[in-house]
């Protein structure tokens, strides 16, 4: 029975995240950040980037991959579920609405100046969703260094997702690596 509750409560917030899903998906990471980062404090930054990443790397939407993956993570598959049908049924119903009426809000200057507005909203909420993420995402200071030089082989040289993905797992790996060895040099010391 509690995992039914669970599992209402996270449509009931996944439904919300849905109503408000202007800019694509990380504007719902952005709204997640706030909510189980900073409010509710059930997983890390350095949590939700990996649910992120993985979602991302997943095939599908990687939002829908995100919410599953969130409600797997905190209850199990049906508030997996819960949470991508909650997320759906907002922007399922307003596209319903919207294709209906399609012609009537392509003309409407009212509303093209309003989806204007909106545009120009998400932009800043994108970006705080980022900073917040990264601010507490690694545990070592070369991983900045290495997520700066990924933005760089991606917005100025092309270079795609997934020589992306390798040259992270393998400047992981040897970050990672150097740290362990590190602190086991300084234990040894610390012993003698």
């Amino acid at each position: 029975m509690a995992q039914w509750k669970k599992a209402l409560v996270l449509f009931g917030q996944f439904f919300k995240f849905g109503c408000f899903t202007f800019g694509g998906g990380w504007s719902i990471v952005a709204q997640m950040q706030k909510l189980y980062v900073e409010e509710e404090k059930t997983i890390t930054s350095q949590e939700l980037l990996d649910i992120t990443s993985v979602g991302r790397s997943l095939p599908g939407t990687m939002i829908g991959n995100v919410a599953m993956l969130y409600g797997y993570r905190v209850g199990g598959m049906l508030c997996g579920i819960a949470c991508v049908i909650a997320m759906i049924t907002p922007p399922m119903i307003i596209l319903s609405l919207i294709t209906y009426f399609y012609t009537l809000f392509r003309e409407n200057v009212w509303v093209m100046n309003a989806m204007t507005g909106v545009r120009a909203a998400i932009v800043p909420i994108i970006a705080s969703a980022a900073i917040n993420m990264v601010k507490g995402a690694f545990r070592f200071p070369p991983c900045y260094i290495l997520t700066a030089v990924a933005f760089i082989l991606y917005l100025f040289f092309g270079v795609g997702c997934a020589e992306l993905v390798v040259i992270g797992i393998v400047g992981g790996i040897l970050i990672c690596e150097y740290y362990e060895r590190r602190e086991l040099k300084k234990h040894d010391h610390s012993a003698d």
